[in-house]
């Protein structure tokens, strides 16, 4: 099932974007086996097993890949994979005996897709970093937040997910419909400070335009315009506007009962200040889940601030199954979805050990190969 069925995959196990890249491939369809380290790296954010989510859906061997048997293992994989994704650091795949080049003459078809912060030249690409770091030297870092307050982390959702899990997947599926016309793989340097910096691509157009400023937390997406921000209510929760356009704009007065006469003032930047202590206070008189039944399905771009425990409890996300349980484990259902060929249901996380290596090398190698591997 999923659009990607039949495309075979190779993870070197790894922490933050890859595994979330593999995840995504794994929902959609694709056979992906995950290469783990004999021992755990003791790197990223420990977590029982089961609630390392992005590790859902796949199988997985456990190699020693300081030996040369194991370096010979994952070649023959290779063989009947369609890609590999790795995300160690720039030289370690090509010390290890399984870089681009021995790759690439084992499948001239394989798709190597690559996935560091840095990317895989340039002064820093030898540096450890994190998702916070790489965000920090594109400018998104410093354009989120409120005004006179430091820099806001966004969770790690700009650099590991967005600039670099999304992009990577991107690449390499761009790599695979190449290769079918080609017949030869490529190497897909995807960076986390390049995704980022990509993310930004409409912000720096504003940016040139004037439309924006160095000025955190005085623009129109930065919380800096009374209009496209939160507010507190009266039990303490909150909500969210984002009542751009006029006829929006004005549909959120009028069903907050608030002066019309306010409407045209939108966009004079000098009365923001003003109309945002009279949007805060009239959003203080009432819960959030009153607003949200006078404002919720409406054209006031508006909807309630929902904690990561209410979720599952939201009728439109109910309706969507947004949200997935899986062996007591809520999380994201895959997305995006398809109609002719919709994802597999995900599956939970599991380690090597607890996968007879016959079952996760099943497709992969003939059973005489197997059982050879089961004795070594």
């Amino acid at each position: 099932m999923g659009p990607l069925a039949g495309i075979r995959v190779i993870e070197m196990a790894g922490i933050g974007p890859g595994p979330m890249a593999a995840m995504l491939l794994a929902d959609m369809g694709a056979t992906v086996l995950r290469v783990d380290r004999v021992q755990e790296s003791g790197l990223g954010v420990g977590r029982p097993l089961s609630a390392d989510t992005t590790r859902r859906s796949r199988k997985a061997i456990a190699l020693d890949l300081k030996e040369p048997e194991a370096v010979d293992r994952v070649l023959r994989l290779l063989e009947k994979a369609d890609a590999l994704i790795e995300g160690f650091r720039p030289g370690v795949m090509e010390r290890l005996g399984l870089g681009p080049d021995p790759c690439l003459e084992r499948n001239p078809r394989l798709v190597y897709g690559r996935m560091t912060g840095w990317g895989q030249e340039g002064p820093l690409s030898q540096a450890a970093g994190h998702d916070l770091n790489y965000i920090a030297m594109t400018g998104a870092l410093a354009a989120i937040g409120r005004a006179g307050e430091p820099p806001t982390p966004p969770l790690n959702l700009v650099g590991d997910f967005g600039g670099g899990a999304l992009y990577l997947v991107v690449g390499v599926l761009a790599a695979l419909l190449e290769a079918r016309g080609s017949g030869r793989g490529q190497v897909v340097d995807a960076a986390m400070v390049d995704g980022a910096a990509s993310l930004m691509t409409s912000i720096y157009g504003m940016f040139s335009a004037g439309l924006m400023t160095l000025d955190r937390g005085r623009n129109l997406l930065d919380s800096g315009a009374y209009f496209y921000d939160t507010y507190e209510c009266s039990d303490g929760r909150y909500v969210s506007v984002a009542a751009i356009e006029p006829k929006f704009h004005a549909e959120l007065f009028r069903l907050m009962d608030l002066d019309p006469g306010l409407v045209e003032r939108q966009m004079d930047r000098k009365d923001w200040p003003r109309i945002r202590d009279i949007v805060a206070e009239r959003f203080r008189t009432r819960t959030r889940d009153e607003w949200t039944g006078i404002l919720g399905g409406s054209d006031a771009c508006f909807a309630p601030v929902l904690g990561m425990d209410e979720v599952t409890g939201d009728p439109h996300l109910q309706a969507r199954e947004t949200f997935i349980e899986v062996d007591g484990v809520v999380q994201p259902a895959p997305a995006p979805r398809f109609s002719r060929t919709p994802s597999p249901g995900p599956t939970s996380p599991v380690r090597a050990d607890m996968v007879p290596l016959a079952d996760a090398l099943d497709g992969w190698l003939p059973e005489d190969e197997i059982r050879e591997w089961e004795v070594g």
